[in-house]
C-alpha cells in the first residue's frame, strides 16, 4: 500500500522549500531484549509452577465434590427408605423406588466383620449385594447413576477410557461381603504408560484420587494422592 505523506511549506527567500525529515530508525537495543528475555523466563518461572497448582487444586475439588454429592445421596436413599416404612420386594430384599428408579439396599447383620447396617444402597440388581450375595463392577456403576444427577460418565475399565475420552471416572470393586468397597477415580489423576494411555490404579487406594463406599456401613472415604 502506498501512503501519500505531505509537508508544510518553509518561505525562504521567496521561494517555497518543501521540508523533508527523515524518519528516525527505531528498535531494541540488545541491552533491551535481554531484559524482556529475562522478565519472560521470570514470568514462565513462577506462572506455570501456580498455573499447576491451581489444575491439581481443582481436580481435589472435584474428587470432594462428587464425594460429598455421592455420600449425601446415600442418606437420602436410606431416609426415604425409612420414610416408606422400609418396604421390601417378594424375596424379603430391602428397595426403595429413589427418583423414580428401584435401588436394592442392605439387610441388617450382626454376624459379620463388619456388621451390616440395613438401608444402603448396593445397587439396581436385586441378586447382588453384600447380604450372601456379591457385587461387581456393573453393580457400582448403577449405585453412582441412581443416586448422583446428571452424573459424569463412569468406566468400567481403563480400556474403556483409552477408547472413549468421554469417560471422566473409572470405577473398580473390591473385597467380598461386608467388606466391599466401590472405588471411583477421577481419570485425570491416573498415571500413564509411555504411549499416554491410562493405567489400571493398583493398589486402589494409593494411585491418583479417587473415593470408596462401602455399603456394609454408608462409609464414604476420600484418597488424595496427587497433593498441589
Amino acid at each position: 500500500m502506498i501512503k501519500s505523506i505531505f509537508h508544510q511549506g518553509i518561505v525562504h527567500n521567496g521561494h517555497i522549500q518543501l521540508g523533508v525529515r527523515n524518519p528516525k530508525q527505531a528498535g531494541f537495543t540488545l541491552i533491551e531484549l535481554v531484559i524482556v528475555v529475562v522478565i519472560l523466563g521470570f514470568l514462565a518461572a513462577t506462572a506455570i509452577p501456580k498455573f499447576i497448582d491451581l489444575t491439581e487444586q481443582a481436580k481435589q475439588a472435584n474428587i470432594e465434590a462428587m464425594a460429598g454429592g455421592f455420600a449425601t445421596g446415600v442418606s437420602l436413599a436410606r431416609s426415604q427408605w425409612e420414610a416408606e416404612a422400609r418396604p421390601k420386594d417378594t424375596d424379603g430384599v430391602n428397595l426403595v423406588n429413589y427418583d423414580g428408579t428401584i435401588v436394592y439396599l442392605t439387610s441388617e447383620d450382626n454376624s459379620t466383620s463388619p456388621t451390616i447396617s440395613p438401608g444402603y444402597i448396593v445397587g439396581t440388581n436385586s441378586s447382588a449385594g453384600i447380604n450372601s450375595k456379591s457385587m461387581a463392577i456393573a453393580d457400582c456403576i448403577s449405585v453412582w447413576n441412581s443416586l448422583l444427577q446428571q452424573p459424569p460418565l463412569l468406566a468400567s475399565s481403563v480400556s474403556d477410557i483409552n477408547a472413549d475420552g468421554s469417560f471422566r471416572y473409572l470405577a473398580n470393586v473390591s473385597g467380598t461381603g461386608s467388606s466391599t468397597l466401590c472405588h471411583y477415580h477421577l481419570k485425570e489423576t491416573l498415571a500413564r504408560n509411555s504411549d499416554g494411555l491410562y493405567i489400571a490404579p493398583s493398589p486402589l487406594t494409593n494411585v491418583g484420587n479417587s473415593f470408596s463406599y462401602q455399603p456394609a456401613n454408608s462409609s464414604v472415604i476420600i484418597y488424595i494422592n496427587n497433593k498441589p
